[in-house]
Order: structure tokens, then sequence, then C-alpha cells
């Protein structure tokens, strides 16, 4: 195993065995139930189980009941394209490696399945469900091993792809720095779908730079240009259309996510986002 993944590993195993997630039964807690049936609300029921669309159809409070399933299937998808390759404080790809050790520790600690599957042009690795601490070490040392540079990110080809590999319902959490046309209504409508989004906060925020020479780390075509204010402005207002358009998708589909910036504790970001 390479540095940077067993320093990655050792952190993210560290954070899910240790103090940090060691006090909660699970990252997932909560995630392992599946919808029952509904009922009318009882004095001492959980208020957040009410089915507030039912209730008010009907004038009266009915609570959602579920039915714990026996184990989770737990599938991590990365994109690692080219734009992934880049960071002002650690590089995007050094913290999916973190989320794929911090979610696949997570599962093999709640004895649920864990698989991994790289992708960004086309998929490139798919691993088998698993509940071995090595399938974790073999996803992190995948993910930090492989070069992005020149690969685009097809999410249009990643759809297809789960769509007919993954044949039984998964918690899939998708990471990605999510720029571009993405849809994943077809992945919503059949499993439980998390996205992790993976920024730099000069992406979001960049200043001026003058005249240069840069390369596209999805394409490796390199460009000049002058990157002035109005070109800033340009920019800044393109990626909020994308991210706006990404955010009503997600609302709409039922798409949980987290943003998470390279500067920022991956495990922890996490865990508020699953459980917020």
């Amino acid at each position: 195993m390479n540095k940077v993944a067993k320093k990655i590993v050792l952190k993210t195993r560290k954070q899910v065995y240790g103090d940090m997630l060691g006090n909660n039964a699970s990252l997932f807690q909560g995630e392992g139930f599946e919808f029952a049936e509904l009922r009318e609300y009882v004095y001492g029921d959980d208020v957040r189980k009410i089915d507030w669309k039912t209730t008010a159809k009907l004038g009266k409070p009915f609570v959602k009941v579920y039915k714990e399933e026996r184990e989770l299937n737990v599938v991590v998808v990365t994109m690692l394209s080219g734009s992934m390759y880049f960071g002002t404080v650690k590089q995007k790809s050094d913290i999916a490696a973190e989320v794929v050790g911090t979610i696949g520790f997570s599962a093999v600690k709640n004895a649920d399945l864990f698989s991994h599957m790289l992708f960004a042009d086309r998929m490139y690795d798919l691993s088998k469900p698993n509940k071995k601490l090595f399938s974790v070490h073999k996803a992190v040392e995948e993910v930090t091993e492989f070069d992005p540079l020149g690969k685009p990110a097809d999410f249009k080809a990643l759809v297809e792809t789960l769509n007919t590999r993954l044949k039984k319902k998964a918690l899939l959490f998708i990471i990605s720095d999510f720029v571009g046309e993405i849809d994943l209504k077809l992945l919503s409508k059949k499993h439980d779908v998390f996205a992790v989004m993976i920024r730099d906060k000069f992406e979001e925020d960049p200043s001026e730079l003058g005249y240069l020479r840069l390369i596209d780390m999805e394409t490796k075509q390199s460009f000049e240009g002058n990157i002035d204010s109005g070109t800033l402005k340009s920019y800044k207002k393109a990626l909020l259309k994308n991210d706006e358009t990404l955010y009503r998708q997600f609302k709409k589909q039922g798409i949980r996510f987290v943003k998470i910036y390279t500067h920022e504790d991956a495990a922890v970001k996490l865990m508020k986002g699953m459980r917020g």
C-alpha cells in the first residue's frame, strides 16, 4: 500500500472505531429501515415519523411505520475525472479517498455489505460486496493510485452502468465535484442516493490571476487567457447556475447531499451531513 493510502486508511479507521464515531452505533444510523405501512398517530410516537402529506389529506396525524432490514448494501462510487486533480489545501481526490475510507469502515463496523466503483469516462473497477476490512483498504488505495488527468466525468454512462450492475437496492454514495450535465433521477427511483460534493474554496471564489496559460485537466488541452474580474464574474455565475440546478434536482428526486471542502475534515462533515 502506498504512503498516501496508508495514511488515509489509518486516519479514517481511527475516526470510525475511535472517539469520533466510535460512540455511535453506525454512521448510517436510521438508514437500515424499510417503509412498511402508515398508521394513525398515538401519544408517544416520534413526531419526526409523521407523514405530513397524509396528515394534511386526512385531517388527522399519521406516522410511517418501518421494518428493520437485516443488512445494508452500501455502494460507494468515486467519480475521478480530471477536475478532481486540484486543491489548494489537499487534492480533491485525496478527500475523496478519505470519504471512501470513512464510509467503508463504517459499513464494515456495522456488518453491512460494502462495495466500491471507480469511474470517470467509464468504469475502471467494481469490487464485489464484502464485509472485510481489506476491501476498504483496497478501495482507498485504488483512489489514491488512479490517474484522473485527461479523463472527463461521464455521468450519463455512470447512471447507465449502475442501473445495469446494481440489482439489489443500495445505499448509494456518489463522490464527485458535481460540475456538468448531471441527472440521477433513474438511480434515485431504485436506490437511496447520497451525493458527496467535494470542492475547493478557490474554485468557488477564485482571485484575479492576470494573463496566463491554463490546462484543462479533463482534456489536457492548454489555452491562454486573461483571468480578470470580468472573466471571473462569468465563471462564478456559470458555477452558481450549475449548483442551483443541481440542488433543485436533488430536492425533487429526494437525493440528500453534503459538500466537503478540501480544508475540512471529511469524516466530521460527512457525519453531520448524514445525520443533519
